[in-house]
C-alpha cells in the first residue's frame, strides 16, 4: 500500500478530510486551485506554509484514488 508522508486524517481537522500535514488546508483544496489554473509557485506564494512536495504529494493521492480498475462482467444468456 502506498504511504503518504504528508496527507494526515485527524477527525479534530476538518472533519477528518485529508489535509497537507495536519493543518487546515485540505488535499481538495490544494488540487482546486491547481484544477482552477493556479500554478504551484502562485500555490506556494498564496500559502507560505506549504512546500513543493506537499502539492506534489496531493497530486499522487489523487491519481491513487483515480485509479481505476476494470472488471469484465459476463452477463448470462
Amino acid at each position: 500500500m502506498t504511504q503518504f508522508q504528508r496527507i494526515s486524517f485527524d477527525p479534530g481537522i476538518m472533519g477528518g478530510r485529508a489535509c497537507i500535514r495536519g493543518m487546515r488546508i485540505t488535499v481538495a483544496h490544494v488540487l482546486n486551485l491547481l484544477a482552477n489554473g493556479m500554478t504551484e509557485a502562485q500555490i506556494l506564494s498564496e500559502y507560505p506554509d506549504l512546500e513543493p512536495e506537499d502539492v506534489a504529494e496531493a497530486l499522487r493521492y489523487a491519481a491513487l484514488l483515480a485509479d481505476e480498475e476494470v472488471h469484465q462482467i459476463h452477463l448470462a444468456g
